[in-house]
């Protein structure tokens, strides 16, 4: 059985509002993945289908990287925008983009820095 290594700061279940809010965004993002397998958007669909799991099960270091990739679907020139419901991308990127700050507050408050 491979070695865990040690984690790093406090655990997530610790920090009730980032992980409430990874809840959320999985939610969200569950809804989006569905869409993007029911219209046949199978570029999207593969991009996404990590992302629901990754933001309700990943420890804090691992949630930061989830949501960054989750964030990056809705770049300047290629956005999952362009393919998928706005009814559904806002919602999943206000909740990324929600998870994201306060995940940023908590390392300032802790002295951690965001990454």
């Amino acid at each position: 059985m491979p070695e865990r290594t040690a984690q790093r700061g406090p655990a997530r279940h610790e920090l009730p509002a980032i992980d409430d809010l990874a809840l959320v965004a999985a939610r969200h993002a569950d809804r989006l993945l569905d869409a993007a397998r029911s219209m046949g958007a199978s570029r999207w669909a593969t991009y996404l289908e990590p992302i629901p799991d990754r933001l309700r099960d990943d420890e804090l270091p691992n949630l930061r990287a989830a949501a960054l990739r989750a964030r990056a679907a809705f770049g300047p020139k290629d956005s999952i925008r362009d393919a998928l419901p706005s009814d559904l991308t806002e919602p999943f990127r206000e909740a990324i983009d929600r998870l994201l700050r306060e995940m940023n507050r908590e390392a300032n408050r802790s002295g951690r820095g965001s990454g």
